[in-house]
């Protein structure tokens, strides 16, 4: 359980923070799927479609950077969750960059299998992403 816990935490840290996509072959199972509500439809399984995804968000927001907020194990699942900050310089969704700095909280849920990731169920606020972004209004 550790050592997954571990693997997810390179996952944000030195994948998605750091931009080591080379990292990606060796934690991710090559049948990988994201099956959350924040997966993007028609990227490939494996690490190629999660390159890919992080290739976006890395060219939105070229300093992204995520901070572990708890994480807990259970058997083959571990459950983080995360804070991500960044400034907005690239297109994002059809989004030109507004400049504008963002924090977003999410939790992912994990699943291993021969110690990679093999499948991943992640949700964060991306409502609230929109509103600091200025794409919809901010509530009072």
């Amino acid at each position: 359980m550790e050592d997954n816990k571990l693997i997810a935490r390179r996952y944000y840290e030195e994948i998605f923070s750091q931009g080591n996509l080379a990292l990606a072959d060796e934690i991710i199972d090559p049948e990988f799927l994201d099956r959350g509500p924040a997966a993007l439809p028609g990227l490939p399984p494996g690490p190629e479609g999660n390159k890919i995804l992080i290739m976006a968000y890395r060219k939105a927001f070229p300093d992204i950077r995520f901070v572990i907020e708890e994480q807990f194990a259970e058997g083959n699942t571990v459950v983080t969750r995360w804070t991500s900050y960044g400034t907005h310089l690239g297109e994002l969704a059809g989004i030109s960059a507004t400049g504008k700095s963002v924090s977003v909280g999410g939790v992912s849920i994990d699943h291993f299998r021969n110690g990679k990731m093999i499948a991943a169920w992640d949700i964060f606020d991306q409502f609230g992403l929109m509103q600091q972004l200025g794409v919809i209004p901010a509530q009072e």
